[in-house]
C-alpha cells in the first residue's frame, strides 16, 4: 500500500517541504530510506521502527521503502521522524490518509514515541503556509514557535498514541489557540550606558553609528572602557520591527539557539566571538551551511574584541558580509545565501603592549612591532569601517564624578527619530539606515551646501581617501544631519565625520 505525507528540512535560512512517499509491499522484509539523507535522517528508521511499537502499534514484517522528496537536497533533520511515521501507520491502514492530507508533520520521536523538538520550526511552519498547508504537528515545546505563523492551526502533541488517537477521531487533539508572544533576549541582559562614566567622545560615535547603522572601530589602552562600551551599543539601537523580529528568529530557530523554544526574539542580537573562532564559524559553512556570526549578529551587533588576534583569514572573510549585506556560501549540494546586516563594532589597543601614545605609562613596544601589530587589519577591511575613535584612559573625575551619565533609554530616543526620518527618506530606495545607501541613492539623497562640499574637498585630498571612504563620510555626516534635524549636510556635519574619520594617531595602516 501506497501512503504519502508532507515532512520539512531546513536549507539556509529557509524552511523546504519534503514529500515522505511511503510504500509497503510483500516481499523479503526490508526498511530502506532514499533521497540523499544525512546520518540523522538514515538513523530515523530505527527510531521510528521503535516508537511505532512501544506506541502500541503491530505491524506486519514487510518490504518498506521509504523515499524523501526532492532527491536533490540533503535532508538533515530528526524532525522527519514524524512524517515518517505517520506514512507507515497510513500504509498499513491504521491511518486514514484523508486526515493528514494538508498537514504538516514535525518532530523527533523517541524510542517510548514522544514528540521532541527540532530546530527550524519557524521557516518550515512560514514554508508550509507558502505552499498551501493548513496544519502542523510539532512537540509541544515548539508550539510558541509555530504560532508565529498566522492562517495556519497548530497542533501540539506529546505522543504518537495521541496523535493517532486525535486523527482517527478528530477529537483529542486541539488547535493550540494562540498566545502572546515571549521575548527571548538573543544575548542576556543589556546593559545600559548609564554605567558608563566619562568617554563623552566614544559614546557620541556611538549613538551616530547606532542612529546609521555604521561600523566603529575603537583603539584605546586598556582598561578605557571599549568592551564596556561595545556591549551597551545594542541597547540604544531601536526596536525591531516585526519583520525584523521574524527574521532573527528564523535564524535562531535554525541554529537551535531559541532559549526554551519561546516565541519571538524581540531584543536585537549581540554576538561576541572569541578571537581563536575559525573562518568558517563567523563566516557560516560546513558540508550543510549553516550560520555564521555575521547572521547570528543580523540586525543586531557584531562585536570583535581584540581585533589584531583574529586569525587574517577571519578577517579577510568580513568583507563581502560588511560590503553586501549577506554572505554566499557555496558546497557541492547547494550555493546558499544568509542575510548579514549588522554593526560591526571592532576593539583593539594600540600596539602589542597596549600602551602607545598614552600619558601615563611608558610603551615599550619597538616600532616594528607596533606596525606588525597593527597591519594584521588590512586596508580594505578598515576601509569597510566608517568610524574610527580613540578612546583614551578615563580620568579619575570623569570616574568619581556624582552625576549620572546619560541612560540609554535618552540616546535610544534620539536614534529611533534619526533612524525614522531614514527610513522616511530611504523607502523608495528599499533601505532602512544611511550605511545601506549606495552611491547613486547618496547621490539623491545627501545634498552638501558649498561650504560643506569645499572641506570634503580638502579633507580627500589630505587624507589620500579611496571613492569608498568618500561615500561613508557622507554617509556618517547625514546620519549627523538626521540627529540635528537638518534636510542639508552642512559644514560642521562633514567636520564631525571627518573627525570620526581620521585615523592619525591610532597607528593603524
Amino acid at each position: 500500500m501506497f501512503a504519502k505525507t508532507y515532512g520539512a528540512t531546513t536549507l539556509g535560512v529557509n524552511g523546504v517541504i519534503i514529500d515522505v512517499e511511503v510504500d509497503v509491499s510483500n516481499g523479503f522484509p526490508g526498511f530502506d530510506i532514499v533521497g540523499l539523507l544525512d546520518t540523522a535522517v538514515k538513523e530515523s528508521k530505527e527510531r521510528v521502527r521503535t516508537a511505532i511499537k512501544n506506541s502500541g502499534f503491530q505491524v506486519k514484517q514487510q518490504k518498506v521503502t521509504i523515499n524523501l522528496a526532492p532527491a536533490n537536497i540533503r535532508k538533515d533533520s530528526s524532525g522527519l521522524d514524524l512524517p515518517i511515521a505517520v506514512g507507515l501507520l497510513i500504509a498499513y491502514g491504521i491511518l486514514p490518509q484523508e486526515r493528514t492530507e494538508a498537514a504538516l508533520f514535525a518532530a523527533e520521536l523517541s524510542l517510548e514515541g514522544e514528540l521532541r523538538a527540532v530546530s527550524g520550526i519557524l521557516p518550515m511552519t512560514l514554508h508550509a503556509k507558502e505552499r498551501g498547508l493548513k496544519k502542523i504537528f510539532v512537540a509541544p515545546e515548539n508550539a510558541n514557535e509555530a504560532l508565529l505563523v498566522d492562517g495556519i492551526e497548530v497542533y501540539a502533541v506529546k505522543h504518537l498514541a495521541d496523535l493517532v488517537e486525535g486523527l482517527r477521531e478528530e477529537s483529542a487533539s486541539f488547535p493550540v489557540l494562540p498566545a502572546p508572544s515571549l521575548q527571548t533576549p538573543a544575548s542576556g541582559e543589556r546593559e545600559d550606558f548609564a554605567d558608563v562614566q566619562g568617554q563623552f567622545m566614544a559614546k557620541r560615535a556611538l549613538e551616530i553609528a547606532a542612529a546609521g547603522g555604521h561600523n566603529v572601530l575603537m583603539v584605546g589602552v586598556p582598561g578605557a572602557g571599549k568592551t564596556m562600551l561595545a556591549r551597551r551599543l545594542a541597547s540604544i539601537l531601536p526596536d525591531m520591527t516585526r519583520q525584523e523580529a521574524l527574521e532573527v528568529t528564523k535564524i535562531y530557530s535554525i541554529a537551535g539557539l531559541l532559549q526554551n523554544h519561546a516565541g519571538l526574539i524581540t531584543t536585537r542580537p549581540f554576538r561576541s566571538p572569541h578571537h581563536t573562532t575559525s573562518a568558517t564559524a563567523i563566516i557560516g559553512g560546513g558540508s550543510i551551511p549553516r550560520p555564521g556570526e555575521v547572521t547570528l549578529a543580523h540586525n543586531g551587533v557584531l562585536f570583535l574584541d581584540e581585533l589584531p588576534e583574529f586569525g587574517k583569514a577571519v578577517l579577510e572573510v568580513l568583507r563581502q558580509p560588511l560590503e553586501d549585506g549577506h554572505v554566499t556560501v557555496a558546497r557541492v549540494n547547494a550555493t546558499l545565501t544568509f542575510p548579514s546586516r549588522m554593526i560591526l563594532v571592532c576593539a583593539m589597543n594600540p600596539c602589542p603592549c597596549g600602551f602607545s601614545g598614552d600619558k601615563e605609562k611608558p610603551c615599550t613596544c619597538a616600532p616594528n612591532e607596533i606596525k606588525r601589530y597593527t597591519r594584521k587589519i588590512s586596508g580594505p577591511l578598515l576601509d569597510r569601517i566608517d568610524i574610527h575613535i580613540r578612546v583614551p584612559r578615563v580620568e579619575y573625575k570623569e570616574l568619581t564624578a556624582s552625576q549620572p551619565a546619560e541612560s540609554s533609554a535618552v540616546i535610544r530616543q534620539r536614534v529611533t527619530a534619526a533612524r525614522r526620518r531614514q527610513i522616511e527618506r530611504l523607502a523608495p530606495f528599499h533601505a532602512i539606515c544611511n550605511a545601506q545607501m549606495s552611491h547613486a541613492v547618496l547621490k539623491k539623497t545627501c545634498p552638501l551646501t558649498p561650504e560643506a562640499q569645499k572641506l570634503l574637498e580638502q579633507a580627500f585630498n589630505r587624507m589620500n581617501m579611496s571613492a569608498r571612504s568618500y561615500d561613508r563620510i557622507i554617509k556618517v555626516a547625514r546620519t549627523i544631519a538626521d540627529l540635528d534635524g537638518a534636510v542639508t549636510i552642512e559644514a560642521k556635519h562633514v567636520g564631525e565625520a571627518i573627525q570620526l574619520r581620521d585615523d592619525v594617531g591610532l597607528n593603524v595602516e
